[in-house]
C-alpha cells in the first residue's frame, strides 16, 4: 500500500519506518528542509533505539522516501497519516493549527485530482481533542467534492521502546465511519495483530478519547505513587515495601507505580492538561486530572526541598552534578524533564550545575545553556559537592562508588529515581536521600535531612 506520513517527528518517523518494514511504500513529508536532508542522508533527527537502522534499511530498499513536496506526497498516497504536533496553548488546550493546515493542503491536492479518483483515507494520528478528526473531515469537505475517508488512529508508543510497541502492539485502536476506512486500516495493521493482539474498530470520537483516557490513567498512577511516597516519609515508612505489598494485588498491578520525580516528556504533561481543558470547555471540570497535574509539578519542588535540607538554601560557590537529563532512559527527549526544573532551582539558589546524559546533552545545550555539559559520567562529578540522579539510565545503576566518593567534594547523593539500596549507601558512608524512604545521613555530615 502507498502511504504518506505528514510530519517526520517521533510519531511520523516510527510509524512510517515500521509500515515500510512490512513492505509498504512510505513517503515521509515535512516542511523542515534540514530534517528532510538529514533523513535523506540516512541520519535520524531523533534518538530511538533501532530507528536509524530501520530507516536506512528501508530507504535503501526503496520503500521509504523523504520529501518536502506536498503535491507529490499526497498525489499517489492511498492512506495519508497526519502526524504533526499539537502543542499546548497557554490554557492547556491543544493547538490545532498544524493539523488543520495539513487538512487544507490535502483538500487542495485531492481536489485537483478530480471526482473520479479512488478515495484516499485520511488518518489523524496526532493526539487531538475529541471532535478534531471531524473538523478535519469537514474542512476537507468544504474545499472539495472529491471522495475520501476519515479515520482516527491514536498511537501508544513508549519513547525508548517505540519500535517494539509498534511491531507488537498491546492493541490497535481505529476510529472509522465508513467501510472503506475500516478495510484500509485492517489491511495495514493485519501483519501486526497476527499473534492475537486485538484491533478495535469504533466511532471516531471514542477513538480520540481512548488516547487521552489511557495517558491520563498512567499519569494518575505516577502521581498517586509519588503522593504515597511523600506520606511514607512523613510517617517513617519505606515506599519500597509499601509498593511491593500494594502491587502484589493483581487488581492493581505494578506498572507505572514507581516513585520518582514525576512524569515528563511530550505526552503525559500535554495530554493531562488537554483533558483538563476539554473538561472546562464542556462544563465538566476534571478535578482528578487537575490534581494529578498539580501533584506532578509539585514533586520537583518537594525533592528540591530535600536537597536544601541537607545542603542549605544558599548554594553560592557550590556545584551540583546531575546524572540524566532526558525525561526517561533510552531517549534524548528533554521536554518537561524533571532534571531541567531542578537545575533551574539550583542555579536560582546560586549553584553551578554540571550534567551528563547518554543522549540528552545536545538538546540540553539548546534548551538550557546555563548548565555545563560533561563528557562522561565521572567527569561530571569532578569537584562537585553532591550528585543528583534524575534519570535511571542503565549505566548509572552499578557505578564505581569508590570513584564517586573520590571525585565528589562530599559523599552526598540525591537519588530521584531510587536507583540504589539504602543499606548499601549506608555501608559505603554516603549521605543518601531518595524518594519515599528514610534518608541515610553519614556520621560526618554537617546537617541532617
Amino acid at each position: 500500500m502507498k502511504l504518506t506520513m505528514v510530519g517526520s517527528g517521533y510519531v511520523g518517523l516510527v510509524t512510517g519506518a515500521c509500515f515500510a518494514e512490512t513492505g509498504n511504500g512510505v513517503v515521509c513529508l515535512d516542511v523542515d528542509e534540514r530534517k528532510i536532508a538529514m533523513l535523506t542522508r540516512g541520519e535520524s533527527p531523533i534518538y530511538e533505539p533501532g530507528l536509524s537502522e530501520m530507516i536506512v534499511r528501508n530507504a535503501e530498499a526503496g520503500r521509504l522516501e523523504f520529501t518536502t513536496d506536498k503535491a507529490a506526497a499526497y498525489r499517489d498516497a492511498e492512506v495519508i497519516f497526519i502526524c504533526v504536533g499539537t502543542p499546548s496553548d497557554t490554557d492547556g488546550s491543544a493547538d490545532l493549527q498544524y493539523v488543520l493546515r495539513v487538512a487544507e493542503d490535502i483538500a487542495t491536492v485531492i481536489d485537483s485530482l478530480g471526482p473520479d479518483q479512488s478515495p484516499k483515507t485520511v488518518v489523524v494520528k496526532s493526539t487531538v481533542p475529541v471532535g478534531t478528526s471531524h473538523k478535519v473531515r469537514d474542512l476537507i469537505r468544504s474545499r472539495t467534492d472529491a471522495p475520501f475517508h476519515i479515520a482516527d488512529n491514536p498511537e501508544f508508543l513508549k519513547e525508548g521502546d517505540a519500535i517494539n510497541d509498534f511491531m507488537k502492539p498491546d492493541r490497535v485502536v481505529c476510529g472509522v465511519e465508513s467501510a472503506g476506512a475500516e478495510q484500509a486500516m485492517r489491511d495495514l495493521y493485519e501483519p501486526f495483530v497476527r499473534q492475537g493482539n486485538p484491533i478495535y474498530f469504533m466511532d471516531v470520537r471514542s477513538a480520540e478519547m481512548v488516547k487521552y483516557a489511557s495517558n491520563a490513567m498512567l499519569a494518575c498512577k505516577i502521581s498517586f505513587v509519588n503522593e504515597i511516597a511523600r506520606l511514607c516519609e512523613a510517617y517513617g515508612a519505606d515506599i519500597k515495601f509499601v509498593r511491593e505489598g500494594m502491587c502484589a494485588d493483581r487488581r492493581i498491578g505494578n506498572q507505572f507505580l514507581y516513585p520518582g520525580l514525576g512524569y515528563g516528556g511530550s505526552c503525559f504533561p500535554k495530554d493531562t492538561l488537554a483533558v483538563c481543558s476539554m473538561g472546562r470547555q464542556a462544563g465538566m471540570p476534571c478535578s482528578l486530572n487537575e490534581a494529578v497535574h498539580e501533584v506532578n509539578q509539585a514533586q520537583r519542588s518537594w525533592f528540591w526541598t530535600k536537597i536544601t535540607e541537607v545542603m542549605g538554601t544558599d548554594l553560592a560557590g557550590k556545584t551540583l552534578a546531575f546524572w540524566g537529563v532526558s525525561f526517561k532512559p533510552k531517549t534524548d527527549d528533554i521536554r518537561e524533564a524533571p532534571a531541567i526544573a531542578l537545575m533551574k532551582m539550583a542555579v536560582a539558589a546560586g549553584a553551578t550545575v554540571r550534567a551528563f546524559c547518554p543522549e540528552g546533552l545536545e538538546n540540553l545545550e539548546k534548551e538550557y545553556p546555563a548548565a555545563e555539559r560533561a563528557a562522561g559520567m565521572y567527569e561530571c562529578l569532578q569537584g562537585a559537592d553532591a550528585l543528583v540522579i534524575c534519570t535511571e539510565w542503565n549505566e548509572f545503576r552499578s557505578p564505581d562508588f569508590g570513584k564517586i566518593a573520590a571525585m565528589l567534594g562530599s559523599k552526598t547523593i540525591f537519588d530521584g529515581r531510587n536507583v540504589y539500596r539504602r543499606q548499601q549507601m549506608a555501608d559505603l558512608g554516603f549521605t543518601y536521600v531518595s524518594v519515599g524512604r528514610p534518608p541515610v545521613i553519614a556520621e560526618n555530615a554537617g546537617t541532617t535531612a
